[in-house]
C-alpha cells in the first residue's frame, strides 16, 4: 500500500470541528487540556480546527455519541461552514460512526482513526508501514458495513484517507482479512530480520528512550549518539525505531529511540507495532523522557507507566529525565516576578522539589539548550556501568568509574 504524505495548500486545506464527552467530574481546564491535544493532533495531520463541541454527559450516548440537541446543533454548523469532517476525542463503535455518518454527512474521524492517520503519515520503513497497514486493517474490519460510504462524495484523499479508506472496493471482509492475513506473514519475517538483529547485539546493553509524545525524545538522542535523527514539533514525529551506538568514557552501548506513547493510544497501533516495541521489551536500562513544562506532566508519566505495563516492561530500570527546564524556569519567573521580584529559579532549584524526590534518579535537563546534559551523561555512564561489569565482571573494576 502506497503512503502517500499530505501536501496541503491554504485553499487545499480541509476543516473539521472537534466534539468531545466529557465526564460530569472532569474539569473545564481538563478538558480544554484534552481538546488541545486532540486539535494537536488534527494539525498534525494537515487539517484545520474550526470550532469545538462540548457536551458533559454520564457517558457518551449509545447510538450517535452526543446528545440529540447537541447534535443539531454540530450539524447545522457543518453545514452552514461546509466542515470536511467531524473528530470525536473517543473511539467510536461502528453503529455510532454509522449514525453519525448518516445525521452529518461528512467524515466522522474517531481519536484512534485519526492517530493511525498520524502514523501512516509518518512511517518510513517497510516494517513501520506493514505494521500501521495492520492497524488500519484491523480497526475497519468490524467497519465495513457503514465506514467509507461518503467516499462518492469526496474528491481526492486527506485526513483519515491515507491506506485501507482509499479505494472502496476492498470494502469487503473477505479481502480485508486476507490483507491482515498477508500482512501478519510479512511482519512476521521483518521479526525474524529483527530478532537477528537484535541476537547479534548479544552482550551489549541497551538503553531505550521512552516518553509521551513531543517530549523532545528524538532531540536527546541526536545529542547523546551524535547523529541526525528526525526531530520536529509535532506528534509522533518519530514512528520508526532507531539505534545508535554509543561509547562515553570507554563504555559502549545501544540507544535507541521509539515511537511516542499518549493518552488513548489505540491498542490495534501497540498490537502491531510489536517488533518496534520489542526495543523497549528488551532493553536493559529506560530514560523515561518528561516534559516538565507541561501542565500534566504527571499524568504523562502516568500514561507511560500504563503503557509499560501493557507491554510487560514495567519493572525495569528507569532513569527520569526532566526536560523543557528552559520553558518550565520561564513560567516560574514570571509567576515569581509579581511577590519575589529578586528571585531567579534555576535547574539546581528542581533538584529539592518532590518531583526529584519522587522519582530517583531524576535528571533535570534542556536538550535544545543543552543545559545540564554533562549530569545526564555521567548518571547514564554509571548505571551502562553497572550493567556492563555485570556482564563483564573481568573487563575492569566499577570502582573505578
Amino acid at each position: 500500500m502506497k503512503n502517500t504524505k499530505l501536501h496541503v495548500t491554504a485553499k487545499e486545506q480541509e476543516t473539521a470541528v472537534l466534539v468531545s464527552v466529557p465526564e460530569w467530574r472532569q474539569t473545564d481546564e481538563k478538558t480544554k487540556e484534552y481538546l488541545d491535544e486532540l486539535a494537536f493532533l488534527t494539525e498534525t495531520v494537515g487539517a484545520k480546527t474550526l470550532k469545538r463541541f462540548i457536551q458533559k454527559l454520564d457517558k457518551p450516548d449509545m447510538r450517535t455519541y452526543v446528545g440529540k440537541g447537541k447534535l443539531e446543533e454540530i450539524v447545522a454548523f457543518v453545514k452552514e461552514h461546509k466542515v470536511d469532517m467531524v473528530i470525536f476525542d473517543d473511539e467510536l463503535s461502528p453503529s455510532q460512526v454509522r449514525n453519525l455518518e448518516r445525521e452529518l454527512e461528512v467524515k466522522i474521524i474517531d481519536r484512534s482513526l485519526l492517530i493511525l492517520d498520524i502514523f501512516a503519515l509518518r512511517a518510513q520503513t517497510a516494517t513501520a508501514r506493514a505494521q500501521v497497514e495492520l492497524a488500519q486493517y484491523r480497526y475497519l474490519l468490524p467497519r465495513l458495513t457503514n465506514m467509507w460510504t461518503h467516499l462518492s462524495r469526496q474528491k481526492g484523499g486527506g485526513v483519515a484517507m491515507r491506506g485501507p479508506g482509499e479505494t472502496e472496493i476492498e470494502t469487503d471482509r473477505r479481502i480485508v482479512r486476507e490483507k491482515i492475513s498477508l500482512l501478519k506473514e510479512k511482519l512476521e519475517k521483518f521479526d525474524k530480520q529483527n530478532y537477528e538483529q537484535r541476537k547479534s547485539r548479544h552482550g551489549v546493553v541497551r538503553v531505550s528512550l521512552v516518553g509521551y509524545t513531543n517530549v523532545g525524545k528524538s532531540t536527546l538522542m541526536n545529542l547523546l549518539s551524535k547523529s541526525d535523527v528526525f526531530a520536529e514539533n509535532k506528534l509522533f514525529a518519530t514512528v520508526d525505531a532507531t539505534v545508535r551506538k554509543v561509547v562515553i568514557d570507554n563504555i559502549p552501548f545501544l540507544l535507541s529511540d521509539t515511537v511516542g506513547f499518549i493518552r488513548k493510544l489505540p491498542t490495534k497501533l501497540i498490537e502491531s507495532f510489536k517488533s518496534t516495541l520489542d526495543e523497549i521489551r528488551e532493553a536493559d536500562l529506560l530514560l523515561h523522557v518528561v516534559d516538565v513544562s507541561h501542565p500534566s506532566f504527571e499524568e504523562h508519566i502516568h500514561v507511560v507507566n500504563e503503557t509499560l505495563k501493557d507491554i510487560q516492561s514495567a519493572d525495569k530500570p528507569v532513569i527520569l529525565v526532566f526536560n523543557k527546564t528552559d520553558l518550565y524556569l520561564e513560567k516560574r519567573e514570571q509567576e515569581l516576578k509579581e511577590d519575589h521580584p529578586e528571585a531567579l529559579p534555576e535547574i539546581a532549584d528542581l533538584k529539592s522539589t518532590y518531583m526529584a524526590k519522587e522519582h530517583a534518579p531524576a535528571i533535570f535537563i534542556s536538550a535544545t539548550n543543552r543545559a545540564n546534559i554533562d549530569e545526564l551523561r555521567e548518571v547514564l555512564t554509571r548505571e551502562v556501568a553497572k550493567l556492563h561489569f555485570e556482564r563483564y565482571p573481568n573487563a575492569g573494576k566499577q570502582e573505578e568509574w
